[in-house]
């Protein structure tokens, strides 16, 4: 490491030796020499300015950076950095003096004298904004002598009397002086929970703030006025850096740069290029032996590493130093992940009881049976042939593994687990509340988006330009009717891109049965079936994932062309993006393939001699004997387990690892162009500028969200999916804390005391999956019909002879002109009558080929099943919302006490508060009537006593 850099943390006055000297020496070339004589002069200035956490005087964390772009020549480069080194330290913050680095910016100006127009606007406009951050109260320090070329940082420190104005006028609730007891459990449960205690402490993590608390300080909006009540006894850490990024960035919102006769704050700034990002810092590095212990290196050592999969996340941990609005999320994913335990372990139970009662399924040991010499009709035209019942008797017994009694139980569990997941998660919610203090916390009004604010004077601006009016306009439904009809245009694309696609999957899935039945090999017939189903399955899912990523892009560019219609604060923008996205696009993108399998395939396609057609020569695909069942279970599967692996696992480990190498390689090339640059380490500003930005938790939430979908939508035909998604988001957790810890730059700390919007769509994807397993047991599954000709049509009471009853006759003589098999004798024998699925009329009654009356019993059977099924369960799920408090009772009692004792503490500060004037006015009285009864000699002889008596209250 440079010399010249290790000091450059520190003012030039303290480096006792002059810049400029140091400078020449380096050009001379006694570069040994010189570090020699520096560091025998001086010691290591890292330890105070600890590489960019802390200005040049080594005291003033930095709390806040702006990064902007500004041009520099190779040339002037050096005589810029001396300069820079030169004045930097030296130069004052105030208003009416320029902040340390500017002197660079003339410098710049004399070596290369042609100045860019906009680069110069947006250097006026940094300025200005600069000095209204100045006049708020913050102090800045520039750094443009960085490792990165182009790149200038602004440093910024919020003062103590910053740090409280703001919170006051934030309302953020500090901890008082006051402590009390929390209740403590007694008699059997506190011996329970010390049990329960004991049994877990090795996947507890180690961190002080996971250990439950016996004691709780009360906490109290902050105020200037009552700063006495609050514990000031450590000023640096009363303030953690969360809470100091949070303040400055409401700072940053809120100035404005008025140039130009227009408004901006930070957000429109960024959005114009004046600046190219704000964010706050880490803590420090998370990696190293020489690192000291701070909350970053015990996040990634406490959770975010793939070896402490096994342990609790340190919840607190992680809202301390990201806030709580991602703190809630990364509790509900673990709240979500725990409550997939007994949904899986439940589910392999089912399984495993489907793989045990195989053997034992009439049904399928029918259909498996070869005496039986069922002939089926055949499954396309011309090229298909007949063929045996028995050679799908793979699929049967497959059939029979996720279609079985268990699986309606298990439809209801699932149901229940749901609403009993949705209500653990309400406590838990309300458990972080009161422990995060946000019990009395409400959402406050969010500042006017930039887009609005940019469109609002680019009306603005053209009214006083026609009209010479400076009045501020509002927008109206004619500016904003463009957008939405765009948004409107832009989702209904989106969606009838994704039946499109579906539609061509159904086309190849017709269009290759039809080519693979013209093979020649019995082997090449039997798995036409599963060949098309698996094929598809996997063009589906790689167009899901293509469309998910293609849909990203649409929707954010709808977003920044929507800049009116939106509502105006960011925070409604927020929720009306967050409704739009998941219903009108991921989420039809990722059902509609399994929608229409579990609901449309088979329901239309006919009967032989009067089939369903495509564009009058693709005939619609049926089902297989056994049902659509087990199609739908792998088209749920793949799909499933697809895009846990690709798309969020692979995708969010490849890509930030593929843009890391990219940037390294970048700086690589332009290392070895420099070799100067080379050799200085980077501070902590310009590694945490090298990092992905932070884009929000919503990509976040809609995985896990979809997810939920397939847990809860369709999992009468795969039981498996509570264990697969339990799989996924242990490895997720850790994913998700990896890449917040280590490649993302440290978002701004958000308050919110709940998930927002999300949990309204959890509930409906609830509600919606009681309904959807419903339709699928009656409609997909034949649960029903085997219920219907148990009870109705059995001779003996067993299911001997269902298979045959669900399978009506046709006499092959019936056939279209040109769409009998041409080869008829495939089998050995000649077909008189095959046999399809469908409850019709045979051939040689009256009303040939028409709907039986034993289909209109099972359809009824079917919808009373549907209403029953969908009424009780949403009963017992609302009982189960019903009988569990929002509240938990402990919580209750413990944010009642908190009240009483803010009341009490209140209570006495006023009494000692009159105690206090009372012993005043009692010793002012006293003391007059002493000086009332002195001698006129007394009084003489010590003049200058009587007033003395009466200044004694301004003594006190």
């Amino acid at each position: 490491m440079r010399v010249n850099k290790k000091y450059s943390c520190l003012p030039a006055e303290e480096k006792g030796i002059h810049i400029i000297n140091i400078r020449a020496i380096e050009d001379i070339g006694y570069d040994q020499h010189e570090s020699t004589l520096l560091n025998s002069l001086s010691k290591n200035p890292d330890a105070d300015c600890k590489y960019g956490l802390y200005f040049r005087d080594g005291k003033r964390k930095v709390d806040y950076i702006l990064v902007y772009h500004y041009k520099k020549s190779s040339a002037g480069r050096t005589l810029a950095r001396r300069v820079h080194h030169n004045d930097s330290s030296a130069r004052s913050t105030k208003q009416d003096q320029p902040l340390p680095g500017k002197g660079v910016q003339l410098e710049m100006g004399e070596s290369e004298p042609h100045v860019d127009y906009h680069e110069d606007d947006k250097r006026f406009r940094r300025e200005e904004y600069e000095g209204n951050l100045v006049e708020a109260g913050l102090e800045l320090e520039r750094d443009e002598d960085t490792k990165i070329h182009g790149i200038g940082f602004v440093k910024i420190h919020a003062p103590w009397n910053v740090l409280c104005r703001e919170a006051e006028f934030l309302k953020l609730k500090m901890p008082t002086k006051k402590m009390y007891q929390i209740n403590q459990t007694h008699g059997l449960l506190k011996k329970i929970n010390s049990v329960i205690q004991k049994i877990t402490e090795p996947i507890q993590p180690k961190v002080a703030e996971h250990k439950p608390q016996t004691v709780k300080r009360l906490s109290y909006p902050f105020s200037r006025e009552k700063q006495h009540l609050f514990d000031l006894s450590d000023r640096d850490s009363f303030f953690d850096s969360k809470t100091r990024s949070t303040i400055v960035y409401e700072i940053l919102k809120r100035t404005t740069c008025t140039k130009a006769k227009y408004s901006m704050g930070i957000t429109s700034l960024l959005a114009n290029g004046v600046y190219s990002a704000a964010y706050p810092l880490h803590d420090g590095d998370y990696e190293g032996e020489n690192v000291e212990l701070n909350d970053r290196k015990l996040l990634c050592e406490e959770w975010a590493s793939y070896g402490v999969f096994y342990k609790y996340q340190p919840i607190d941990l992680v809202r301390k130093y990201f806030g709580e609005k991602i703190g809630l999320y990364f509790a509900w994913l673990g709240v979500y992940t725990q409550m997939l335990i007994p949904a899986s372990i439940v589910g392999i139970i089912v399984f495993l009881y489907g793989c045990a009662t195989v053997d034992e399924n009439i049904p399928s040991m029918e259909m498996c049976d070869q005496r039986n010499n069922i002939t089926m009709c055949p499954l396309c035209d011309r090229t298909c042939s007949y063929w045996k019942m028995s050679s799908a008797c793979a699929t049967a017994r497959a059939s029979h593994l996720f279609d079985n009694p268990a699986t309606v139980f298990f439809s209801v569990f699932m149901a229940l687990w749901a609403a009993t997941f949705m209500e653990h998660w309400k406590r838990k919610q309300m458990r972080l509340n009161y422990r995060w203090d946000l019990t009395g916390f409400e959402e406050e009004e969010d500042h006017p988006r930039a887009e609005y604010e940019a469109k609002v004077l680019e009306k603005s601006l053209r009214k006083e330009h026609k009209h010479k009016e400076s009045d501020k306009e509002k927008l109206t439904w004619k500016d904003r009717f463009p957008a939405y009809l765009t948004n409107f245009v832009g989702i209904i694309f989106m969606v009838g891109l994704t039946f499109a696609i579906v539609f061509g999957v159904i086309i190849y899935r017709i269009s290759t049965a039809a080519a693979l039945a013209i093979s020649s090999t019995p082997s090449g017939r039997s798995s036409v079936r599963v060949t098309v189903t698996a094929t598809a399955v996997i063009i589906n899912l790689v167009v899901i994932i293509i469309l998910d990523e293609v849909y990203g892009c649409i929707a954010r560019w709808l977003t920044q062309i929507a800049k009116i219609p939106i509502p105006n604060l960011e925070l409604h923008f927020s929720r009306s993006r967050n409704h739009c996205l998941p219903f009108f696009t991921w989420f039809v993108n990722a059902y509609t393939p399994i929608f229409y399998v579990a609901f449309f395939k088979g329901r239309f396609v006919g009967r032989p001699g009067d089939y369903v057609y495509i564009f009058h020569s693709f005939r619609m695909e049926e089902c297989a004997p056994g049902g659509c069942l087990m199609e739908l279970c792998i088209q749920l599967s793949i799909i499933m387990l697809g895009k846990q692996l690709i798309q969020n696992n692979l995708f969010e480990i490849g890509i930030p690892k593929m843009k890391k190498f990219i940037r390294y390689m970048k700086l690589k090339r332009r290392r070895s162009l420099d070799h100067e640059e080379h050799v200085k380490k980077k501070q902590r500003y310009e590694v945490d500028y090298n990092l992905e930005p932070f884009a929000g938790l919503t990509p976040e939430y809609m995985e896990m969200i979809i997810q939920f979908g397939f847990v809860t939508l369709f999992v009468a035909s795969f039981p498996l999916a509570p264990l697969f998604a339990l799989l996924n988001n242990i490895i997720e957790i850790r994913l998700d804390a990896k890449k917040f810890v280590t490649e993302l730059r440290r978002p701004v700390a958000v308050r919110a005391k709940d998930i927002g919007i999300w949990y309204n769509i959890l509930r409906g994807i609830g509600k919606l999956a009681v309904i959807i397993n419903a339709f699928v047991i009656s409609f997909t599954s034949d649960f029903i019909p085997r219920l219907v000709y148990l009870y109705m049509y059995s001779e003996n009471g067993t299911m001997h002879g269902f298979v045959n009853h669900t399978l009506s006759s046709f006499n092959v003589s019936d056939f279209q002109a040109g769409t009998a098999p041409n080869d008829p004798m495939d089998l050995g024998y000649e077909v008189q009558i095959c046999r399809y699925k469908d409850y019709r009329e045979p051939p040689w009654s009256e009303n040939k080929y028409d709907i039986s009356k034993d289909f209109w019993a099972v359809l009824a059977a079917r919808l009373a099943f549907v209403i029953v099924f969908q009424n009780l369960v949403m009963f017992m799920s609302d009982f189960v919302d019903w009988i569990i408090p929002d509240i938990p009772k402990d919580i209750s009692q413990q944010i009642h006490k908190e009240k009483v004792l803010m009341v009490e503490v209140f209570m006495r500060e006023e009494q000692g508060k009159l105690q206090m004037l009372e012993t005043w006015k009692d010793k002012d009285k006293k003391k007059g009537e002493n000086c009332n009864n002195h001698s006129p000699r007394l009084s003489r002889s010590h003049s200058g006593s009587l007033s003395s008596c009466h200044s004694y209250p301004l003594d006190v």
